[in-house]
């Protein structure tokens, strides 16, 4: 099996970059963290966040799962990992911002949107149903569209179901009226390389960062 080996390559180069020849690198960050952002992400291995930002060790903290979702506030019993992740980065660590970063070709939505062509097993089915506020508006409005197109539309709109659901938290719903916490949606569109931003102004995911530019051929 090669990947291993490359792991554990890749590990030696970031073992020599932030531990190796005198760095100091983590001589405060051993002892804590103080990232100001956090990011729900999807665990697709295309959306890595921090690698899609360029970040190092101790910028953001970060949950990755299916689909990227964040369920409501409940506290019935149960295993809530993105709640206490959540609750984690916005008590204990303050964060100032948090990001829910979607994605374009996006597995969970997919399986959200074609559950009868899917094997979703024993886990995945109930979980993506978290989005079907966005799968209802989607089929509300692009009846008959193109089906890119309904995948797009319902990847942004889970976006903002986990946006709405994270002021379901009243511990994030006050420190966003009081200006401590500032909410994000953000749109990955891997086909593309661009980063998409929604305006609520707008009600539209608009570029944030703009696509390469391709040079004419010669």
């Amino acid at each position: 099996m090669k990947d291993i080996p490359r792991f554990l390559a890749g590990f030696k180069n970031f073992q020599r970059t932030y531990f190796c020849d005198g760095s100091t690198f983590f001589t405060d960050l051993k002892k804590v963290q103080t990232p100001k952002v956090l990011v729900i992400a999807c665990s697709d291995s295309r959306v890595d966040p921090a690698i899609l930002t360029g970040c190092e060790p101790g910028d953001m903290f970060v949950v990755r799962n299916v689909a990227n979702l964040v369920p409501p506030y409940e506290i019935s019993p149960g295993n809530h990992g993105v709640s206490a992740a959540v609750e984690y980065a916005v008590k204990m660590l303050a964060v100032e911002h948090i990001i829910v970063l979607g994605h374009s070709c996006c597995g969970g939505i997919q399986a959200l949107m074609h559950p009868k062509t899917e094997q979703l097993g024993e886990f995945i089915a109930p979980w993506v149903k978290i989005a079907e506020p966005a799968l209802r508006e989607v089929n509300a409005k692009l009846v008959g569209k193109d089906a890119a197109l309904r995948q797009h539309a319902c990847e942004q709109a889970a976006v903002l179901v986990s946006l709405e659901n994270l002021l379901t938290f009243p511990w994030v719903f006050d420190r966003v009226m009081r200006g401590e916490v500032h909410l994000h949606g953000w749109y990955f569109d891997l086909q593309r390389g661009e980063l998409l931003s929604y305006l609520p102004e707008t009600g539209t995911f608009e570029q944030l960062v703009a696509r390469c530019e391709t040079e004419d051929p010669a």
